[in-house]
């Protein structure tokens, strides 16, 4: 469930555009009542905003929010007045444009979007960055990565329940046996885990569970490597997207130094989706509720944006 509120009783985008402009003037910007507005409006109500705020003022209302606002707060607000797909696409374009690409990323929307959703992304990246998403891949990976990267982004899988018990148990010892023997970029494994259905991996994750009485992520625990990091982040996001999820924000909350962006990147693009299970999750496994965990570890209009959007 989406943790958005949005009132009962709307202003018009038109009113909507005009406290926005209202909130522009003056000596500095009134974060608050951008803050208002925009963090309980839903997709299509923000898309209906920039379309009466342009044809109002003639002007990017996105422009002119990244001129008005700064820091975490500019980030977390620009990237939340953009459509899912679109949205996806520009994270997906600051992951692989920086020279080393930020794989959990990639993985997070090749993974955890469904095949439809993938689709539209990379229709969006393409239309906005004038490449296509695995051309940008291919161009700042190598070797294996590459190959698994790749795979990722580039296949459509199957969205059924529908599962196949004999194959779940003849590629779970497929892959019991490439992790034991260490061979974690087998071709095997790189295509179980990047063309089969969400339904028919679970189905093999659980047979391999039953027959080797351990769960797949132990045999790749322990292993520093980036390759199989890689894995155990595709494994952990098709198996439980929640749990996934809930773990990204602990691990941003709990570094030394708060990891804004990852927690930017989680609550902007589920707050329309499943943040509630999410925050289920997060308070199960810390005994803390996110909302109380993000306003100990942000401040200011960023910590009042971010708990807008958690429901507060």
């Amino acid at each position: 469930m989406a943790t958005l509120t949005v009132p009962d009783s709307l202003p018009s985008p038109i009113e909507d555009a005009e406290s926005l402009r209202k909130a522009f003037k003056g000596w500095g910007t009134n974060e608050k009542a951008v803050i208002a507005v925009l963090a309980h409006r839903n997709a299509t109500q923000r898309k209906l905003i920039r379309l009466a705020y342009e044809e109002l003022y003639e002007e990017d209302l996105i422009k002119r929010l990244e001129s008005e606002l700064s820091g975490d707060l500019e980030k977390a607000v620009y990237r939340w007045m953009f459509e899912s797909a679109e949205r996806d696409a520009i994270l997906a374009n600051v992951a692989v444009k920086n020279g080393t690409i930020d794989n959990r990323v990639i993985i997070e929307i090749a993974s955890i979007r469904s095949p439809d959703e993938l689709l539209e992304v990379k229709r969006a990246y393409h239309a906005r960055f004038k490449r296509s998403l695995e051309e940008d891949v291919a161009s700042h990976t190598t070797g294996d990565f590459r190959k698994l990267l790749l795979s990722l982004v580039g296949t459509y899988r199957y969205d059924g329940d529908e599962i196949n018990g004999r194959l779940a148990l003849s590629e779970a010892k497929i892959l019991h046996d490439a992790i034991e023997e260490k061979n974690f970029s087998h071709e095997d494994i790189i295509r179980i885990l990047t063309t089969r259905s969400k339904a028919q991996l679970n189905a093999t994750f659980n047979r391999y569970k039953d027959e080797y009485d351990t769960a797949i992520t132990k045999g790749l625990a322990g292993d520093s490597d980036e390759f199989v990091s890689a894995l155990r982040v595709i494994i952990k996001s098709i198996c439980s997207p929640h749990k996934y999820f809930e773990k990204a924000l602990r691990n941003a909350i709990n570094k030394k130094g708060t990891d804004e962006d990852a927690i930017t990147r989680v609550i902007v693009t589920r707050a329309e989706k499943d943040l509630n299970e999410i925050k289920e999750a997060y308070y199960k496994r810390n005994n803390v509720t996110l909302n109380r965990a993000i306003a100990k570890d942000t401040s200011g209009d960023y910590k009042a944006f971010l708990l807008a959007l958690l429901g507060d």
